[in-house]
């Protein structure tokens, strides 16, 4: 049995746009300006982290912490309406976790992985899930992977990510990279480098 830990948004979930919008929205709402960038700088960020970029960078009036709460609600809402899984996320989740010991390594807050995996019906399939809000650095830091793999008592495995800082996260854990590159923002070369397999969606992955 080994460790197949799997990303969240990106990968069982096409979520980034929800996100985008969502912090969009809080940005336009309390004075702030978006920025061109700012969708791909905050990717993999945690939420310690996007919540401070919002004020500091994007100039919304607010606290980071009323930040985080109004992006964390309007994804909690959006999501009670429509999940949007992508396809074959609960039967890779099935098939691996038949055979493999299961982990999450998220960017997201805890009351969003939660609502999700709950959704899903696959609270139960996951041996440890982290949030990188519960560690001290998001990703590309290699923190959450570490942190999943210690509470699973392994120090190999698999990962299972979608982007350019997700890949580099679970690359400097020590994992085994299978990445299954975002649609929407596409990692750059140099990070799927790092990445052992690249695979065109999730029904594909073979550990």
């Amino acid at each position: 049995m080994g460790l197949v830990i799997f990303d969240m948004d990106g990968v069982l979930v096409d979520s980034e746009q929800v996100w985008d919008q969502a912090r969009r929205d809080v940005v336009d709402a309390h004075g702030g300006t978006w920025k061109d960038s700012a969708t791909r700088d905050m990717l993999g960020m945690s939420s310690k982290e996007w919540s401070v970029y919002v004020v500091e960078e994007l100039g919304a009036q607010l606290s980071p912490e009323q930040v985080n709460d109004a992006v964390v609600e309007a994804m909690l809402r959006g999501y009670e309406a429509h999940l949007p899984l992508l396809p074959g996320a609960r039967e890779a989740i099935e098939r691996l976790g038949a055979r493999h010991t299961l982990g999450l390594a998220s960017s997201s807050n805890r009351p969003v992985i939660d609502v999700v995996l709950e959704t899903m019906g696959v609270t139960d399939r996951f041996a440890a899930t982290v949030s990188s809000e519960e560690v001290a650095r998001g990703k590309p830091a290699p923190d959450v992977y570490l942190e999943v793999m210690r509470r699973l008592g392994g120090s190999e495995g698999y990962a299972i990510e979608d982007s350019e800082n997700g890949i580099k996260s679970a690359h400097a854990a020590g994992l085994r990279v299978i990445a299954i590159p975002n649609p929407h923002f596409p990692p750059p070369d140099e990070a799927l480098a790092l990445a052992d397999e690249i695979l065109p969606d999730l029904d594909a992955v073979r550990v």
